[in-house]
C-alpha cells in the first residue's frame, strides 16, 4: 500500500514543505545573526578606534587640580565654557611643513564657547594673542615654575601649555573653563577635507607665499591646505592686522558650521565616520572629553541650536597704552561680556553696531554712539532700555557671506 499525503512520505507533501521552512527559517535566522554580530563587532572596532584617537591631557588636568581652590566657580548649572586652542607646534605628523620644530608652541587662536543652559545658544569669544594680560606663574614643560608676569596672551600657552592659558583666561573673567581642546595644523586640514571643504567669498584675489595661499576673486571652496592658509594669513590680507585675521577666522568658523549643519553631517553615519575620525585624530582635551561619549554628549546639544543664535565676536579690547602693536581689555565692554558669560545671560551681535554695554554712562532714551575700539569706529549703536541684552559688534553663523 503506498503511503497517502497524511503519512508525509510525498514528495511534494505539506511534511516536506514544512522540514524546508523549518531549514529556511533556521538558515535565516543564523543569517540575521551573523549579520547583526558582524555589525555589532564593525562597530565597536570602529569605536574604539575613534575613542583611541583622542589624547587626554593628564598633565594640564594635575596643574589645575594644584590650584583648585583659587579657580572660579560655575554659577549656572548645565552651562558649558570651553576653551579651543589652536597650537602653532611644529611637532607631529605633518606640522614640520610650516617652520623649524623649536620645541615649544604657541596659542595660534584662542576662542572661548560658551553653550548657554539648555542649549539655546553658542557663543564663540576671541581672545588676541597679543593682549596684554596677568600670566601667574605656571609649570614648564621642563618642571621648573615661571614668575608671575604681564605679558603677551600667548605667552602663557608657550610657557606652560593649556593649564597655563586655562589659568590665564579664568583670572582675566572669572569664568570657570569647564573643558578645553588643543588642535594642530594637522587635525584643522584633516577636518576640513573631511567635511568636503569650507565654501568661502574672497573679494579679491589673494597671493600670500608665507601662508602658501594663492586664491581668485569669487566662491571658493576651500580644502584643508587652503583653510589653513586662508585663517591664518595676516599680512597680505585686509590691514595686516590681528584683527582682521580674528575676523576672518570667525567667518570661516561660521561657514564650517553651515557646511556641518547643511549637509546633515551630523545625522548621516556615513557621512559623520570621517568627521569623527579626523577631528579626534589630532585632538588634545581634558579628560571629560577625551572620549567618544564626552564627545558626543557635547555635539549632541548643538545639533538643535538655531543658526542664528551661533554667534562669533572679539573680547571687547583697545591699544595697549605701553605699545600701540599690542591691545588690552576695554573697560567697562570686557567686564560686561565677562559678566554675561558667567551668569549665561543673553549677549547679542551685530556687524556694524557697537555696544550698549557701558551702562550708566549712556543715559537716555536711545541715541547714535560712535566708540573707539582702537582697530576702527562701529557707529549707528541704538541703546534701547527695552532690550536687556548688550549689542557687541560680531556675527551669526546664519549670515553667509557669499549671499
Amino acid at each position: 500500500m503506498t503511503p497517502g499525503p497524511a503519512g508525509g512520505a510525498s514528495a511534494t507533501g505539506d511534511g516536506l514543505i514544512r522540514r524546508r521552512r523549518r531549514r529556511w527559517t533556521r538558515g535565516g535566522t543564523a543569517g540575521v545573526a551573523g549579520v547583526v554580530a558582524g555589525a555589532l563587532v564593525a562597530g565597536w572596532i570602529v569605536y574604539t578606534k575613534l575613542d583611541g584617537n583622542i589624547t587626554p591631557d593628564e598633565a594640564a588636568a594635575a596643574e589645575l587640580a594644584r590650584y583648585e581652590r583659587e579657580r572660579p566657580t560655575a554659577l549656572v548649572r548645565g552651562a558649558q565654557n570651553i576653551l579651543l586652542i589652536g597650537s602653532d607646534s611644529r611637532a607631529g605628523e605633518g606640522n614640520g611643513a610650516y617652520g623649524r620644530d623649536s620645541g615649544t608652541e604657541r596659542s595660534d587662536t584662542t576662542i572661548l564657547l560658551h553653550l548657554s543652559a539648555g542649549r539655546r545658544s553658542a557663543t564663540a569669544v576671541s581672545i588676541p594673542r597679543d593682549l596684554m594680560v596677568d600670566v601667574p606663574s605656571c609649570l614648564r614643560p621642563d618642571g621648573k615654575r615661571t614668575d608671575p608676569m604681564f605679558s603677551m596672551f600667548n605667552y602663557a600657552f608657550e610657557t606652560g601649555g593649556s593649564a597655563c592659558t586655562i589659568r590665564t583666561v579664568e583670572r582675566m573673567t572669572d569664568i570657570r573653563i569647564d573643558h578645553h581642546v588643543v588642535v594642530d595644523f594637522s587635525g584643522f586640514k584633516k577636518l576640513v577635507d573631511a567635511v568636503g571643504g569650507v565654501r568661502i567669498c574672497v573679494e579679491e584675489p589673494i597671493v600670500d607665499k608665507e601662508a602658501k595661499l594663492r586664491l581668485p576673486a569669487g566662491v571658493v571652496t576651500l580644502d584643508g591646505e587652503q583653510a589653513l592658509g586662508y585663517v591664518r594669513a595676516r599680512k597680505s590680507l585686509g590691514n595686516g592686522s590681528d584683527t582682521d585675521r580674528m575676523e576672518r577666522q570667525q567667518r570661516f568658523l561660521a561657514a564650517l558650521v553651515q557646511k556641518l549643519r547643511g549637509n546633515d553631517v551630523l545625522l548621516n553615519p556615513v557621512k559623520l565616520y570621517p568627521v569623527l575620525d579626523a577631528a579626534t585624530s589630532s585632538l588634545t582635551t581634558d579628560p571629560g572629553l577625551a572620549s567618544l561619549r564626552g564627545l558626543y554628549d557635547l555635539v549632541r546639544g548643538l545639533r538643535d541650536i538655531p543658526m542664528e543664535h551661533v554667534q562669533f565676536l572679539t573680547v571687547p579690547r583697545e591699544s595697549y597704552e605701553g605699545n600701540a602693536n599690542r591691545d588690552q581689555l576695554m573697560e567697562p565692554a570686557a567686564e560686561r561680556l565677562f559678566e554675561r558669560l558667567r551668569s549665561d545671560a543673553p549677549v547679542e551681535v551685530s556687524g556694524k553696531t557697537v555696544l550698549d554695554f557701558a551702562g550708566s554712562a549712556y543715559e537716555g532714551n536711545g541715541g547714535t554712539v560712535s566708540q573707539s575700539y582702537g582697530y576702527g569706529e562701529y557707529a549707528d549703536s541704538v541703546l534701547s532700555p527695552a532690550s536687556p541684552a548688550p549689542t557687541f559688534s560680531g556675527k551669526t553663523a546664519a549670515e553667509d557671506d557669499c549671499r
